[in-house]
């Protein structure tokens, strides 16, 4: 029998899974642009043709296996949020099992693919990356506090 608690619990569950989902699906496709493509970047680390190229190359190799990596993830938080209402604990706790594996994957080929795209860069190529993308951030967060 289920609990007067588990209403709540539930509610908890799922804002616990959704936080999670927001916050570990943006980094999946985090950057939001091409930084690689971007003019700022470009001459900020002095990247070559040849360097966006091959970067351009890697993230169009891992695009498909993300794409269904965060299809696998879309269908597991389907399947568990119409679990969470007339399942019990243990149904919905293995199907969070089943979310947070199919969240690692994508986010393990996210990082392989980012490992892969900063081996593009020289050493002080990354450290400009690293100095430009806390730079664009402060300006996101600027930009989010004025509005």
């Amino acid at each position: 029998m289920k609990s007067s608690s588990t209403p709540r619990r539930c509610a908890a569950l799922i804002a616990v899974v959704a936080g999670t989902v927001l916050v570990c699906a943006l980094p999946a496709f985090a950057q939001g642009f091409k930084w690689w493509q971007s003019e700022d970047f470009r001459k900020g680390l002095g990247l070559t043709q040849d360097q966006s190229a091959r970067i351009e190359g890697v993230f169009q190799h891992t695009l498909p296996a993300l794409r269904k990596q965060k299809e696998a993830l879309d269908r597991a938080e389907a399947d568990f949020n119409l679990m969470i209402e007339s399942s019990d604990d243990p149904q919905v706790m293995a199907q969070v099992t089943v979310v947070e594996a199919a969240r690692s994957e994508l986010n393990k080929s996210r990082t392989m693919m980012l490992l892969r795209m900063r081996r593009v860069l020289t050493p002080d190529q990354r450290i400009k990356f690293v100095t430009l993308q806390e730079a664009r951030n402060r300006g996101r967060s600027a930009g989010a506090h004025r509005r």
